[in-house]
């Protein structure tokens, strides 16, 4: 009996609206799932705009550029003698689905449209497309005019159904059709499908590789069958990073897995599996013969193409393998790093801009940079051409091949420390010592005199001198002056981002990056556009509870000894005079009125578990009952949601972060809410302090 079969899945770094470049990696992808004698190969969703294209689905263009992808691929002689799964938006009827397109030597057999659309947190598929709503039914398609001439076919069959081949029946559910209730795997099962694909654009998130791994598994465990998951890997023009993990799977373990990082653009998984093996593991669960005896039968679409493999007995299947997680460490190091090469490299720039401060958020900054660096260099050392390529590209010396990571940190990017007389030598030595380690152009730069200017021209104009509140100044002179200094800090490091390549006679200018963790973006513990404002932000979703954790893996990863001192430094913001001795009297928690921690916890309940102030009071009486009175807590949240509501606005103009965390307060897409709140929350403190009450009232009884 021929039962083994080979079947291939992928992860691409596709880039929206790329046609030409997503053609080339998708031709790349069946190009090396053939030298492997695979005979079915699957690709990410979307992959030939590219997933990201957002409001782009709106225009016919979107439409038009991707049926002319799909026929330059059809005709593609390298397409040939294997059956294709692409994903691309289609429109029947007037209306747009988010859709697969199965070929098969220069003939259409299906277009499998999407039945669950991700509707939550980072995705607006309902935005874009319409979910397919006719279970296990078909339509007539008709195709463009064009591709009927290319093709031969007037119309071809569009809905949910199943490719029927000699060895096997393959069924598809679309990326987040594995996460919904009633998941398609579960009656394609019950249907006898064997092989099971599943086309995804599935982001990172610290800490979630296990639930897309568990969901799998489950799936497998349970029903039985092959399965195969595709993924975009990359940053496709936004905040996301689809981190790939591509994966090939039968019947509960897992016999291929692929990188969740890398700076590969094409990355083929192949596998060798026995489809008699899930009709033995499904004949054993008699449940599940019982349920699959009474299924409604899918539409199929039978083809007599063999996905045999032609040597049944002298070729071994894939052995099961144990899945390999990242820590969230070195999810941190890699996940960001390879997001800014990816908008490096695609935006044609020449290297990064990094105001260093010494504290731990730029010091993070600069570590994932440096984290870069090292991939980079890996791929290059390992003679990945296509690296080097655009190394040589940026740094605009095609006879540069870099040495080391500091070499390449050397190339690529500048560190800046900006300093005032309300700086520290600590701070100063800190960043100094780190950009020494990792390799950067670093600056130490003093801006008292554009300071002192800006101060001046106040001073001339109103005749008046502000003063900082340990000189006797008020509040609002305090925070006037050191805002000062944070703003010029983003109008310098811009300034010096443009003209630092030209200094150094090369085209271009940098991107600046900034240093602002998701804890102080929910607070507002930041200057609206100071040096937190920049071009990209990959710490921006990241807390300071990880990111100290961060600072301590790099330091012995990369051995980076410098940030054992950052790490043990009490975080500042430096904008307040230094004491007579020199020493710091300006620190963070103090200043924001909370820990870190607290921030935290309440970031997690606000977004993760929808709280608002009332629901927020009553959550924390369960958990800090034990070390502070129901008054205290009260006046806690309180004081929070005070603070938030007031410095929303500034999640307007936010610098574009790397997506890592759900309780980002990032309102571009993530986290829609208002910027002008009723900020004293009468209603709601009100609430609270009812309840408040009526718990001393019992406790008095």
């Amino acid at each position: 009996m021929n039962s083994k079969v080979i079947l291939s899945t992928c992860a691409l770094n596709q880039w929206a609206l790329d046609f030409e470049g997503n053609f080339q990696r998708i031709l790349q992808s069946i190009r090396e799932a053939k030298a492997k004698n695979s005979r079915y190969r699957v690709g990410p969703e979307l992959e030939i705009c590219g997933y990201g294209c957002q409001d782009h689905f709106y225009e016919s263009d979107t439409f038009l550029h991707s049926w002319q992808v799909l026929t330059k691929l059809i005709v593609h002689p390298e397409c040939g003698d294997i059956l294709c799964d692409v994903g691309m938006p289609v429109m029947h009827k007037n209306v747009s689905y988010n859709c697969r397109v199965i070929f098969l030597n220069k003939q259409i057999l299906l277009i499998r449209p999407k039945m669950s659309l991700a509707d939550d947190e980072n995705y607006r598929e309902r935005r874009y497309f319409t979910a397919w709503t006719k279970l296990k039914q078909i339509e007539d398609y008709q195709l463009p005019k064009f591709v009927q001439e290319i093709v031969g076919q007037m119309s071809v069959p569009f809905g949910d159904a199943v490719i029927q081949t000699p060895e096997a029946a393959i069924g598809t559910e679309i990326c987040e059709e594995l996460w919904s209730p009633l998941s398609p795997h579960i009656n394609l099962a019950m249907d006898g499908v064997e092989i099971i694909s599943n086309p995804s654009g599935s982001h990172h998130q610290l800490r979630k590789a296990d639930r897309r791994v568990n969901l799998i598994k489950g799936a497998t465990t349970k029903c039985g069958g092959i399965y195969l998951f595709a993924n975009q890997r990359g940053c496709d023009g936004d905040r996301l990073y689809f981190d790939g993990c591509a994966s090939i799977a039968i019947n509960g373990e897992f016999v291929s897995q692929g990188a969740q990082f890398s700076l590969k653009e094409v990355e083929v998984l192949t596998a060798i599996v026995d489809v008699e093996d899930v009709r033995t593991y499904r004949n054993r669960v008699r449940s599940f013969q019982a349920m699959a005896e009474k299924s409604i039968p899918y539409p199929r679409i039978k083809i007599n193409f063999s996905l045999a493999i032609k040597e049944q007995f002298l070729v071994s299947c894939s052995k099961p393998i144990e899945w390999k997680y990242h820590s969230a460490m070195e999810e941190i190091a890699f996940g960001p790093a390879c997001w800014l090469w990816d908008f490096l490299r695609r935006s044609k720039q020449g290297g990064f801009f990094l105001p260093l401060s010494g504290g731990i958020d730029s010091c993070s900054t600069a570590c994932i940079v440096y984290s870069m660096c090292c991939l980079v260099y890996f791929e290059t050392s390992k003679n990945n051409k296509s690296v080097l390529a655009e190394v040589q590209r940026i740094v605009n010396d095609q006879n540069y091949s870099p040495t080391s990571p500091q070499d390449l940190c050397s190339k690529l990017f500048v560190t800046c420390y900006m300093g005032t007389s309300n700086s520290s030598e600590d701070t100063k030595n800190r960043a100094k010592e780190l950009a020494l380690q990792i390799g950067s152009n670093h600056l130490s730069i003093v801006i008292d005199v554009a300071v002192n200017a800006i101060v001046s021209i106040w001073t001339t104009t109103m005749r008046i001198m502000p003063k900082f509140k340990v000189n006797g100044g008020s509040e609002i002179e305090n925070l006037a002056l050191q805002n000062i200094q944070a703003r010029l800090r983003m109008v310098i490091g811009y300034f010096f981002a443009q003209l630092s390549l030209w200094a150094a006679g090369r085209p271009g200018s940098l991107l600046v990056l900034g240093s602002a963790n998701v804890d102080e973006s929910l607070r507002g513990y930041f200057t609206k556009y100071d040096c937190s404002s920049a071009d990209l932000n990959p710490i921006g979703s990241i807390s300071k509870t990880d990111l100290r954790s961060f600072i301590l893996y790099c330091s012995e990863s990369f051995e980076l000894s410098a940030l054992k001192t950052i790490y043990d430094a009490p975080p500042t913001a430096e904008l307040e005079p230094l004491s007579n001795d020199g020493r710091i009297r300006q620190t963070d928690e103090e200043d924001m009125g909370m820990t870190y921690e607290e921030l935290s916890i309440y970031g997690k309940l606000r977004k993760q578990k929808s709280c608002g102030p009332y629901s927020m009071f009553v959550k924390l009486l369960e958990s800090w009952s034990e070390n502070l009175t129901p008054k205290q807590i009260a006046e806690k949240v309180k004081f929070f949601f005070v603070k938030h509501a007031i410095n929303r606005h500034k999640m307007t103009t936010i610098t574009p972060a790397y997506f890592a965390e759900t309780y980002s307060p990032d309102d571009n897409r993530f986290d829609h809410r208002q910027f002008l709140y009723p900020a004293d929350f009468t209603w709601q403190f009100n609430a609270i302090d009812n309840k408040v009450q009526r718990i001393a009232l019992s406790e008095i009884n």
